[in-house]
C-alpha cells in the first residue's frame, strides 16, 4: 500500500527521526540549502520529551510545510526504537505523507562512505543483547551513489560473524556502531530522500520497527 507520489517543490521539507539510544537525533532539510539537525541526551525522559523537543525544532517550519518523514527503525533500544517509529508512524498518517523506516546500521554505514575518499564494502556490527551481535554488510556504489544491501540486518553469534567475514569474497571495511548513533540522524534523511527521488512512496503503515531480538530474556 503505497501513497501517491507528490512532488518535492523547494518550500517542502523532509524530518527525520533517530531515537534508537538514549539520545534524541532530530534533522530536518528541503534538499535546496536549507538543512539543520540536533541531538540531545535524553535518557530515560526520551519517552516523555520527544514530542515536545519535535514541536520546538520543527519551528520555523510547520507541519504542513513536510512532505515526507525518516525514522531509524533500529537495531537499538527496544524503547527508543518503538518511540521513534510510533511518533514517526502518527505523524505519517495525521499529515497523510510517507513515512520511510531506515536501518540504523545502513545509516552508520552511509555516514562512513561519505568520508571515504574511496567507498567500498562496508561492515558495520553493533552489540545487542545476551551477547549476539548486530551486523549488515553494504557496498557502496560510487557511480550512483547509492548504499547497495549486500547482507540485511541480523543477528548473529560472535563465531557466526566472524566466520561470514573470514568468508567474505571482498575487501570490506569493519564499522563498529556503538555510541553516538543519533548523529547519523541527516544519514537516515539523505538515505530516505534517495529512495523518495526514486519514486518510492511508502504508507505509514508500511513503517515497521526492527528489533532483531525479544526484548526479554527466554526462561
Amino acid at each position: 500500500m503505497t501513497t501517491e507520489l507528490k512532488d518535492f517543490a523547494i518550500n517542502k521539507y523532509a524530518l527525520a527521526l533517530h531515537t534508537t539510544t538514549p539520545e534524541l537525533g532530530l534533522a530536518i532539510s528541503n534538499f535546496a540549502g536549507e538543512n539543520r539537525s540536533k541531538i540531545w541526551n535524553l535518557g530515560r525522559d526520551l519517552s516523555s520529551l520527544v514530542h515536545q523537543y519535535l514541536i520546538e525544532f520543527i519551528k520555523p517550519q510547520t507541519w504542513a510545510d513536510l512532505s515526507f518523514i525518516a525514522v531509524a527503525k533500529g537495531p537499538g533500544g527496544f524503547t527508543g526504537t518503538r518511540i521513534g517509529v510510533v511518533t514517526a508512524r502518527t505523524l505519517g498518517q495525521q499529515l497523510d505523507i510517507p513515512v520511510f523506516a531506515i536501518s540504523t546500521l545502513a545509516a552508520v554505514a552511509w555516514s562512513e562512505a561519505g568520508k571515504s575518499q574511496n567507498p567500498k564494502t562496508i561492515a558495520v556490527e553493533m552489540p545487542a543483547q545476551r551477547g549476539q551481535i548486530f551486523a549488515a554488510i553494504y557496498q557502496f556504489e560510487l557511480d550512483v551513489s547509492k548504499l547497495r544491501v549486500c547482507l540485511s540486518d541480523r543477528v548473529f553469534t560472535p563465531e557466526a560473524w566472524q566466520e561470514t567475514l573470514a568468508n567474505w569474497n571482498t575487501n570490506y571495511q569493519l564499522i563498529q556502531a556503538q555510541s553516538g548513533l543519533a548523529a547519523t540522524v541527516t544519514s537516515i534523511l539523505e538515505l530516505a530522500n534517495l529512495d523518495w527521488q526514486e519514486g518510492k512512496c511508502p504508507n505509514w503503515s508500511e513503517a515497521l520497527p526492527y528489533y532483531g531480538q525479544h526484548p526479554v530474556q527466554d526462561a
